[in-house]
């Protein structure tokens, strides 16, 4: 999926639990930024353009390793015994992502190495995708206008 479609999946989340964290910016922030980390590996991606990123392209392969559930438990526990602030944040950022990804006709692996793949049909940029970001961003604003109101 497009990155505009994962952060309004990740909004959504955002909105959701706001009211259930302690420390809110950090929750925002690390929510949205955790939200490009998965596609980090790609070359065209927002941070895979970076040139700090890239020596990552040549270990991994998009949509293997860090487009697993297995790499996202993991960092969320590595985070949640050195930064438990950010755990949370991360592990709901990174898992929405994932999940996301695992419905396009690409798909992921998601207990990497296990090879099966998760796959479904929505293809990445098309109609049914761009239907999705927009489902997505007018519950955000409805949901937002609700508690606001």
């Amino acid at each position: 999926m497009l990155i505009r479609t994962h952060l309004a999946i990740t909004a959504l989340a955002i909105i959701l639990f706001f009211s259930h964290v302690s420390s809110k910016i950090v929750f925002i922030l690390t929510a949205l930024i955790v939200t490009f980390i998965p596609d980090i590996d790609h070359p065209i991606s927002t941070l895979g353009q970076f040139k700090g990123f890239r020596f990552l392209q040549f270990f991994t392969k998009h949509r293997s390793f860090l487009h697993s559930f297995t790499f996202c438990i993991l960092a969320s526990l590595v985070l949640a015994l050195f930064f438990p602030v950010v755990s949370f944040a991360f592990f709901l950022a990174y898992s929405l992502h994932l999940l996301a990804d695992s419905f396009t006709v690409e798909g992921i692996k998601p207990f990497w190495p296990y090879p099966k793949k998760s796959t479904w049909r929505i293809r990445t940029g098309g109609k049914s995708e761009t239907s999705i970001f927009v489902f997505f961003v007018l519950l955000d604003v409805l949901l937002l206008f609700y508690l606001i109101f």
